[in-house]
């Protein structure tokens, strides 16, 4: 009993944390991290398509500081989020930065895109939604052939002296390091992706990264 009633309580946290106390998320992540969270972040985008003008659909946008990244670099960002409050959130520092914001409010299970539409989508630090099987047919369906999905699943830290540990024995009690409901890349084998699991140094802590691509020419 005591046991469902933690695991309520850390729902109701999370729940929180992405929609009436989003104000707080980017500071949150920060201190959870060791100041570690945008380079994770950022690891997905060496994973993206290069070529300039490119469309990228982001699941679970948040607060929108990989829309500017994505934009920065050149590549045309589409965000949905289910949370109102992160899209609020996420147009105000797009606008402070003149990027014009394409934000959709809906869940990955039911993407409202053609077939087709992009040859990349990308997702950091997602919650179970990823492994929700509706959500892999609903990324393969919306991806070109040979696109590619990019998942920025985990970060550990692998720095930061006694401070570390507190912060992993925190993400462990909050199930932040506890399996998957699904194994994600035999998910998204099953789907028909050809999966990677790739490991990703940053400076202080490693990036945890899936890379999946859909079959076809991709012509990267």
């Amino acid at each position: 009993m005591l046991r469902r009633a933690w695991w309520a309580l850390v729902r109701l946290g999370f729940h929180l944390l992405y929609n009436e106390l989003a104000w707080t998320y980017d500071v949150v992540s920060r201190v959870v991290s060791l100041g570690e969270w945008r380079a994770w972040q950022r690891t997905a985008l060496r994973f993206l398509p290069v070529e300039s003008g490119a469309r990228v659909l982001e699941l679970a946008h948040g607060t929108g500081d990989l829309q500017i990244d994505l934009h920065a670099a050149g590549l045309k960002p589409v965000g949905l989020d289910f949370s109102p409050t992160m899209g609020r959130i996420a147009r105000r520092k797009l606008a402070r930065r003149t990027y014009a914001p394409w934000l959709v409010r809906g869940m990955a299970q039911r993407l409202p895109f053609a077939a087709g539409s992009f040859p990349a989508v990308v997702s950091t630090f997602p919650t179970d939604f990823i492994v929700d099987p509706e959500t892999a047919r609903e990324v393969y369906r919306v991806l070109q052939p040979g696109g590619r999905l990019v998942v920025v699943a985990n970060g550990v830290l692998t720095g930061g002296g006694p401070l570390r540990h507190v912060l992993e024995w925190a993400y462990r009690v909050t199930g932040q390091r506890g399996p998957w409901p699904v194994e994600p890349q035999q998910l998204y084998e099953a789907v028909g992706f050809q999966v990677q699991r790739v490991e990703v140094p940053c400076r202080r802590s490693v990036a945890l990264v899936f890379v999946a691509e859909k079959g076809g020419n991709s012509g990267w």
